[in-house]
């Protein structure tokens, strides 16, 4: 059984220019994702460790830091002490894995890992041991606004088949194209997170827009 569907908008889809107020209008969702992207792991260039520590002492939820960048061995375990709740990096980019989540857990965040749209799951189960969350993403990572790839459903059933088998509290996040006509899909493959950027952000009534991604992934739920 999965645990409970949370919500976590993507302030990459918000109004940079007024992220503190983007912030107070998500105060009914879980988390707040923050996509912290480098240029060179993504061809993207988002923001670093000082706005995600700014962020921190205004959000109103805790903050979901999405490490889309290199060398997060050296890098991730600042976020956490920056005031992140959870910290993801990439284990594409991770010279140690294990030794990352770790230190990532020794700053009192939750740790986990991703995996972009060509990179198996299979490898990295046994990381489950050191993590509390795995993130499918369900597109290419790097920009916002792309189209849900469904033929990452198979992976997030693999992820929580393994979860299941080892009895793990671990969530299971999917980010990327998740909107009210998509989160169905996820939720029946065993996401329980769920990162929502233009269905959130791009909805007239930002807390209905939540609220609607909430119902729908109950309903799905339930049956």
């Amino acid at each position: 059984m999965t645990g409970q569907l949370q919500i976590s908008p993507s302030i990459l889809s918000s109004d940079f220019a007024n992220l503190e107020a983007e912030l107070r209008a998500i105060s009914t969702a879980d988390w707040a994702h923050v996509d912290v992207m480098d240029n060179h792991f993504v061809p993207n260039l988002t923001l670093g460790r000082p706005v995600v520590e700014a962020l921190a002492r205004v959000s109103p939820v805790p903050l979901d830091a999405h490490l889309m960048i290199e060398d997060p061995d050296r890098w991730a375990p600042g976020y956490a002490e920056a005031g992140a709740g959870s910290v993801t990096f990439h284990v594409e980019a991770a010279a140690d894995p294990v030794a990352v989540a770790r230190a990532i857990r020794a700053e009192g965040a939750r740790a986990a890992f991703a995996l972009k749209p060509g990179t198996p799951f299979e490898p990295y189960e046994e990381l489950l041991d050191e993590v509390d969350m795995v993130l499918v993403m369900t597109v290419e990572p790097g920009f916002g606004g792309q189209s849900f790839m469904t033929d990452q459903m198979p992976k997030v059933r693999a992820v929580r088949e393994a979860v299941r088998r080892r009895g793990g509290e671990i969530w299971v996040q999917v980010d990327g194209g998740v909107s009210a006509d998509t989160i169905g899909q996820c939720v029946e493959a065993g996401a329980d997170v769920f990162v929502a950027g233009s269905a959130v952000y791009g909805a007239d009534d930002v807390p209905a827009g939540i609220a609607q991604l909430r119902e729908t992934a109950a309903r799905h739920r339930c049956g």
